[in-house]
């Protein structure tokens, strides 16, 4: 079988594996990416998590499957308009009145999750026992992909914004140099900022974080909750791509294309909580792994 023959069966069987086992969210995700949908469904799908507050829940995080809003969730909607090109403003309407009544009075900023997360199954890394503090985590993506979409602009000026924002730029210089989360954020958020001259000179200083040897795992067979240079660079205009050598890029690819199970679909890196929130996630990383492999020209 050539190689063309070989990707072809590759992307039937993970299309066999998404219709099967993923969620509609992402089987519309699949739809528009690589059999010609459009982006209303995709959106349609997305407005089912989005609950009365403005807010996000519903499982949107597969990992918090309580019905109630949450900053993550809120976090997984943007993303997934970024990767759909429509920033709805219906949606950004509500996501902007519940982030107004999260927002931390004194600092800004929201927190990494609410209370209620603990009201229904979760996974540990979601135990919450606070939320009247801000978190970079995931502050500085909200912001970020709130700064990139263009749909309704008014917010960026009001109060709850800017302290925000302020929140942010005061964190970023205390995020954890090693950690995927916190670098994430930084990226997210200093690629967007309008403020180019202070967000370059803080690039300069990420930059240099993520040089530091283990941040971009270089060893595509690595074990263990790891982040690989694809999860740092799933598409060559991936910000972090640019740090990255071809050669290290191509050698992943390969990886990615021979950890594709038997039933078509990738695999996770951490425990699922139940066989139905392992089935989400995996279905929704086999579109990712798709979507990377799509942009790379694997596919």
């Amino acid at each position: 079988m050539g190689v063309k023959e070989g990707r072809s069966a590759r992307l039937e069987k993970a299309r066999a594996f998404v219709l099967a086992n993923a969620r509609l969210l992402d089987r519309r995700r699949y739809e528009m990416g690589f059999e010609g949908g459009s982006s209303d469904g995709v959106i349609a799908a997305l407005k089912t998590y989005q609950n009365p507050d403005g807010g996000f829940g519903n499982a949107l995080e597969p990992d918090m499957r309580t019905s109630a809003s949450q900053p993550v969730a809120v976090e997984q909607a943007l993303w997934v308009m970024d990767e759909a090109n429509r920033f709805d403003a219906d949606i950004i309407e509500g996501i902007v009145s519940y982030l107004k009544s999260i927002t931390i009075p004194d600092t800004g900023g929201f927190p990494r999750a609410l209370l209620s997360v603990n009201d229904a199954p979760h996974a540990p890394w979601w135990i919450t026992e606070d939320d009247q503090q801000a978190s970079l985590n995931p502050t500085g993506n909200i912001l970020g992909l709130l700064y990139k979409q263009t749909a309704v602009n008014d917010f960026k000026q009001e109060e709850w914004f800017t302290r925000s924002a302020e929140f942010i730029w005061n964190r970023i210089p205390q995020a954890d140099q090693t950690d995927y989360h916190d670098l994430h954020q930084c990226i997210t958020f200093l690629q967007y900022a309008p403020d180019r001259g202070r967000a370059s000179a803080m690039q300069e200083e990420l930059n240099r974080w993520l040089r530091q040897p283990g941040v971009i795992e270089l060893d595509p067979r690595a074990e263990g909750y790891v982040h690989k240079v694809l999860d740092w660079a799933p598409v060559p205009a991936s910000y972090a791509a640019e740090l990255i050598s071809p050669a290290d890029i191509e050698r992943h690819l390969d990886d990615l294309e021979e950890q594709q199970e038997a039933d078509g679909g990738w695999k996770v890196s951490f425990p699922s909580i139940s066989p139905g929130n392992g089935a989400e996630w995996r279905g929704l990383i086999t579109v990712n792994r798709l979507i990377t492999l799509r942009a790379y020209g694997r596919l």
